[in-house]
């Protein structure tokens, strides 16, 4: 599963929780999701370097 689809996947899940405290650990989940996905794109982008300095 690609990065985009587990985001994709959490946001269907948050909509269709059935209750609040499900839903604000899906959402806690999709911004981490979210984060991950930005942190890969600027390593490909060139942004950062997300290797170990070592």
């Amino acid at each position: 599963m690609t990065i985009d689809q587990h985001i994709e996947e959490l946001r269907a899940e948050a909509r269709n929780a059935e209750t609040t405290l499900e839903r604000r650990a899906l959402e806690a989940e999709l911004d981490l999701a979210l984060a991950e996905r930005e942190v890969i794109w600027a390593d490909l982008d060139g942004r950062i370097d997300a290797e170990p300095p070592f």
